[in-house]
Formats: C-alpha cells, structure tokens, sequence
C-alpha cells in the first residue's frame, strides 16, 4: 500500500491494510468452523482460507453498506463459495453461533497484533541505539534548554538517555498488551452457540476458539472497550517518544544551532542546497496526529450503549486501522533517523562557550549560598543518571544468544 497524503505510508507494507483485515475475518470464520467441527457441533469442515481473493476487497466494501458491516457481505460470499464447491454442510455452518461483531472485533485483534509485534521488534533496536548513543556521549557537554533558552550545562549523553526512558515506557506498555478474543453471539450472552451445541459443548468450542487463534480468552466485549483503548494508549506512547526524539533534532538541526542532523536529509524542490529534516518532520506529524485518533477511540468507548453499540463500535474499525498503520509507519522512520543520527560535539561546546554565562548563573548563586567556590564542573549526577537509564534498557538491549 501507499497514500499520496501520508508519505512513508508503504513502510507499513500490508500491516492494517483491508487486505490484512479480510484474510483476520476469514481466517476467524475458518477457526470457529474448525471448532465447531471437532465438538461435533457442525457436521463438516473445509477450509475456507483459499477461497477469496483480493478483487473479493472491493466487492465486500461496497455491499457492506447495506448491512453496515463487511463480516455480512463476507458470509454470504463464503457460504456461496462452498455450495459451487459441493460442500453444502460446511456452507450451512459458517459463521452459526457468532454475530459480526464477534468476527470484526476478533480479526481487528489479530491485525492489531500484528502491528504491535513489528513496532515492538522496532523500539529493540532504536533501544539499543539509542542505548549506545547514551554511553557513548555520556561526557559531550552541550548546554540544556529550558523553556527554549540555554539553562544549565549538560551532556548529550544524558539527552539520549532522557530519549531511552521514553522508548523503554513505550516498550514496557507494549509488552503489557493483551489481544482477546470477542465470542459473544447476537447480545454477549452465548445463548446461539448453546442452542445449537448445548451448555457442555458450547463451554468446549467457547475455550477452544482463542486457542486456535492465539488469542486471549475473554468474557463478550461487545460494549466494553478497554481493549481497544488501550491499544490506542500503549501505540500513542510509542509516537510520543518517537516526536520527543524528533522534535530535539529538529530543534538542535537549526541552521543557527546545528548540534544534530539526519543522516540524509530530505530533498527541497526549489533550494538545492537545502537538506531538509524530513524523516523528523513526518515522524513529528505522527505523533501530533495519534492523540486526537487515540481520543476518537476513548470516545467510542464512553458512548458504548445497550449489548451493542450503534455507530460507536463503527467508528473504531477505520481509526484504529489508521492510527496503527501511522504508528509501523513512525516506528521504522524512527529507527531509520536514529541510525542515521548525526552527533556534532564541537558545535554542542562552541554553543556552551558562547551561553557560559548564563549555564553557570545558577552555579554561582547556590556556591555562594553554601559559601565555597563553584566547583570545575557543574554536571550533578549525569553520569548516575546515564548509567541508570542504560541498565532499564539492558532486558531490550542484549542481542539474542
């Protein structure tokens, strides 16, 4: 895939994409079939992985509107496709049980996994660049900015390390994440799949389905939402660490300032001379982007009503589609500005020198009060303070034996 109005979007390859989302849906049919097959429910499987294509996408989206859902058009494709296969049973059996809810929050879940997997496996590398950045800089002095203007001295060291702490809270809230699985039927009370199976073997195909997805197993979620959001959470802390790094570069790689610098900057279409800051830039749009998608989804949630929502649950399915594909998108930018990041050390002492003033005011106020001399340096703890972000990282550091 690609987007012409958000560039860098093919990095996300088919991750969320409407083609993932349709494979989740069938694969989900196919497990619950499966299910109810081996509980001796249904009277035949088949597998129902091979029998749509991608030009099926178009045709579902299309007569979706009618049923205000794609798990509706979906059925009746697959239903139809068994019978010209011969297979009447396993047509008569699919999707019996379940309501489109179960199928579409259940296959959002299996993408959503997805998604977080590759960002996840993104925040281990950044975590150990960024990791080496803080050791290896842990003595380049520059001057720390407050409210935009130089405050006291400090190293880039303890800057990446800063950057390290906000990437290991975004690991750490990933990690955390939980996918389960939605069984409810018609209103979140099973009654369907009991009716067709009885209590036993209903109790049977209700372990048994997440197990076949690899999913949690979960009470009906129908109109309970913390799973989605706090998916929408866990991905939104992500891009704010990921805009914190950029917007730090962005600042430091003024032309005036030139502390920091992408490893290739961005082309311009009329100055040439110009290498413009564009990995940052998108990466700075992401995540100024996440919060209102994040608060679209904390939203739906609080508008949740009956035992299914009527256009709250609707409203998630494309904002989470789009905030999780944004998210693969930052992630890989992210990594890819990270190992390209430029360190300019004499620029970060010659600007120290230039503010000594004013980075050592406080310095001198506080060693007069203690009544001594302002110490050589006035670093504090950095060196503390580095070695402690680094050993938090240490679980996501340590390359695989």
């Amino acid at each position: 895939m690609s987007s012409l109005t958000w560039p860098g979007d093919h990095r996300a390859g088919a991750l969320m994409s409407d083609g993932a989302l349709l494979d989740a849906m069938t694969h989900a049919e196919d497990r619950w079939l499966y299910v109810l097959t081996e509980h001796g429910v249904a009277p035949s499987y088949r597998s129902l992985r091979n029998l749509l294509s991608e030009d099926d996408i178009a045709v579902i989206a299309t007569q979706a509107e009618s049923g205000g859902n794609p798990v509706i058009p979906l059925v009746d494709i697959l239903r139809a496709r068994l019978r010209a296969a011969g297979d009447e049973d396993a047509a008569r059996w699919v999707h019996r049980g379940l309501t489109s809810q179960d199928i579409m929050d259940t296959a959002l879940m299996l993408t959503a996994r997805d998604a977080v997997t590759s960002t996840r496996s993104e925040l281990t590398v950044q975590i150990r660049r960024v990791s080496s950045l803080a050791d290896h800089y842990r003595h380049a002095p520059m001057a720390a900015r407050t409210l935009t203007r130089a405050a006291v001295p400090t190293t880039f060291g303890l800057k990446a390390a800063t950057w390290l702490h906000g990437l290991v809270d975004a690991a750490e809230v990933l990690a955390a994440l939980t996918f389960p699985v939605q069984m409810g039927g018609a209103a979140g009370t099973l009654s369907g799949v009991v009716e067709l199976a009885g209590q036993a073997r209903a109790r049977g195909c209700r372990a048994d389905f997440p197990v076949s997805l690899g999913l949690q197993p979960a009470a009906p979620w129908h109109t309970h939402r913390t799973a989605v959001t706090r998916l929408a959470d866990a991905v939104t802390c992500a891009s704010d660490a990921w805009g914190r790094i950029a917007n730090d570069v962005l600042a430091l790689g003024r032309s005036e300032i030139g502390e920091l610098s992408e490893g290739t900057g961005g082309a311009s279409s009329t100055m040439p001379h110009k290498a413009n800051p564009t990995l940052s830039v998108l990466i700075r749009r992401a995540a100024l982007s996440a919060p209102p998608l994040a608060a679209t989804l904390h939203t739906a949630a609080a508008e949740q009503v009956d035992e299914r929502a009527d256009g709250a649950w609707h409203v998630e399915w494309q904002t989470l589609q789009t905030l999780l594909r944004r998210t693969v998108v930052a992630a890989r930018q992210s990594t890819a500005l990270l190992s390209g990041l430029r360190v300019d050390t004499a620029a970060m002492s010659a600007r120290l020198v230039q503010v000594d003033d004013e980075v050592h005011s406080e310095q001198r106020s506080l060693a007069a009060l203690a009544g001594h001399e302002p110490a050589e340096t006035y670093l504090g703890l950095v060196d503390d303070l580095i070695d402690e972000a680094i050993t938090r990282a240490q679980p996501y550091s340590e390359e695989p034996s």
